[in-house]
């Protein structure tokens, strides 16, 4: 699936060089010339700061309706399904609701947070219209994580609109599991509805939210956990590699490889915390720090792919649209380590989160199509989040209604 993917990436146009100027001036990016240099580390103040800008972006640019963004197809992405546009749009959307959450509240931002949360729950899901690619698992995929969380949220709890829907997204999940116990967003032949294909990062990143949705009300069937985590367990690869997915034998062709620690940043992140969630005595504090030190050791490969056009262009295969992913889980695994060693290293992580920050408050990774802005946003004010002592919200109680 990977090599169809980079043979039909090489088919898509690059972007013009002024076109691209152009894009990024009308979003109030810093030119490299400008750009002062980034420092080793930020302070709190600093990142408190940035995640308060990309939150007010996120404010700043929503729809009346609720909603971020658009449908419509983008020039540079032919060859997805026309579904597949919608699914990213919903995706993101997903990801917007978790940073507004997230965030302090005021007023305003608990506006746009239940605006947010009502188009999410009511917008029709996307339908499949492609054989190979089925985005809308995607979809479903922070569908689900961003729904179980806010049920967790007591400014939720009892929403009758957002448990169904949470029960849809995971509906969809099940019945989309991989004959291998994982998910991915693409398929391989035969292509029948219950998928062939899966990977390690979709797969790590839904799981300890399907292992607590029980509690909200969602059902789970133990034995969709138990092959889920069977399967990112076989992804496992020594030296702190979580292989792309699963294969007899693990592709490592080459010293250039995505299954070399280069090209596993993110699903070395994503694949610790989901495990060491799960309670896989195996994922120790000391391999936490192991793939946190490969993580910044080795971040160039992450900074070389990032806004390059062509998905895995980068070397190791790095693709740009998981820069921010690889971030988010990061700083997620950071959390997990002991209170005094987090803020050195949310330090160490912040400078790669703030100098990719607009002056209207968004970021890119990819494409700067507006669901990759609003997803790349969402995900860059969580991971700073996440290093940020929780404020005490403004959240009523049943009595003040």
């Amino acid at each position: 699936m990977i090599g169809a993917l980079l043979l039909m990436a090489l088919a898509t146009p690059a972007v013009p060089a002024a076109a691209q100027k152009g894009s990024d001036d009308a979003a109030g990016a810093v030119t490299a010339k400008e750009r002062p240099p980034v420092p080793r580390t930020m302070s709190r103040e600093l990142a408190i700061a940035s995640a308060e800008r990309a939150i007010g972006y996120l404010v700043a640019e929503q729809h009346p309706d609720g909603s971020w963004g658009d449908n419509a197809p983008q020039l540079f992405e032919e060859g997805y399904a026309l579904n597949s546009f919608k699914s990213w749009r919903m995706a993101s959307q997903a990801l917007a609701c978790m940073a507004l959450r997230t965030a302090e509240e005021t007023p305003e931002r608990r506006a746009a947070l239940d605006a947010a949360v009502g188009w999410l729950v009511t917008t029709p899901f996307p339908a499949r219209d492609s054989d190979w690619d089925i985005d809308y698992v995607w979809t479903a995929l922070y569908g689900a994580v961003a729904t179980i969380e806010l049920l967790e949220d007591p400014r939720f709890a009892g929403n009758g609109a957002l448990l169904e829907r949470a029960r849809f997204f995971v509906g969809v999940l099940l019945s989309h599991q991989a004959t291998s116990g994982g998910w991915a967003y693409y398929d391989d032949p035969p292509f029948t509805k219950q998928p062939t294909w899966a990977t390690s990062f979709c797969t790590a990143l839904v799981l300890p939210s399907l292992s607590r949705a029980g509690a909200v009300g969602v059902e789970v069937p133990a034995e969709v956990i138990r092959r889920a985590q069977r399967y990112l367990d076989m992804c496992v690869v020594p030296g702190g590699v979580y292989s792309y997915d699963l294969d007899p034998v693990t592709r490592m062709g080459g010293v250039e490889h995505i299954n070399r620690i280069e090209g596993s940043l993110g699903r070395t992140q994503v694949g610790h915390w989901c495990r060491r969630l799960m309670g896989d005595k195996r994922v120790t504090d000391e391999v936490l720090r192991e793939g946190l030190g490969a993580f910044f050791r080795e971040h160039r490969y992450l900074d070389h792919a990032r806004l390059r056009p062509i998905p895995h262009e980068g070397f190791h295969a790095n693709a740009g649209y998981f820069y921010f992913f690889a971030h988010y889980y990061a700083a997620k695994v950071i959390a997990l380590l002991p209170e005094e060693e987090q803020e050195s290293l949310h330090g160490l992580l912040r400078p790669h989160l703030i100098k990719t920050q607009r002056e209207n408050g968004s970021t890119s990774d990819f494409l700067d199509t507006q669901y990759l802005i609003n997803a790349s946003t969402a995900f860059m004010a969580l991971s700073l989040l996440e290093g940020v002592p929780a404020k005490a919200a403004t959240r009523p109680s049943p009595s003040d209604d």
